[in-house]
């Protein structure tokens, strides 16, 4: 069975070693952005199944980051990743068509839980 291809993007580089390692365990991560500008960019040339953005970002926030993913790929699951546990936040994150919402603080094993679910979840979609 294939993997998830995973797409990070976090300006924080010591955590984005620690979810490549975490998300190493079970997916193929194809690719880390640093910048809020270079997510859509990355998006289509790597193709990833599952991006995992930050809320901040330099230069283009993870929510605008997230909207224009999920508008020129619908296909693609986007996974707002941040250390602000706000339900505004997660709700925003929803009207711009974030598939999940994982606090960072929340324990490692909830974003690799998130990643194989709405992986899984899409494999069932284009399995039908």
């Amino acid at each position: 069975m294939r993997r998830p291809r995973v797409l990070i993007a976090d300006d924080h580089s010591d955590l984005v070693k620690a979810v490549c390692r975490l998300l190493a365990i079970d997916c193929d991560v194809v690719g880390t952005v640093a910048d809020g500008s270079a997510v859509l960019d990355a998006a289509q040339r790597l193709q990833p199944d599952v991006i995992v953005v930050d809320l901040n970002l330099p230069n283009l926030s993870g929510l605008e980051a997230c909207r224009q993913i999920t508008q020129a790929h619908p296909e693609m699951k986007v996974i707002v990743f941040t250390a602000m546990n706000d339900p505004d936040v997660r709700q925003r994150s929803v009207e711009v068509g974030a598939s999940a919402f994982v606090f960072k603080m929340g324990g490692s094993g909830d974003l690799l839980s998130t990643v194989k679910r709405l992986y899984s979840d899409g494999a069932d979609q284009a399995a039908r």
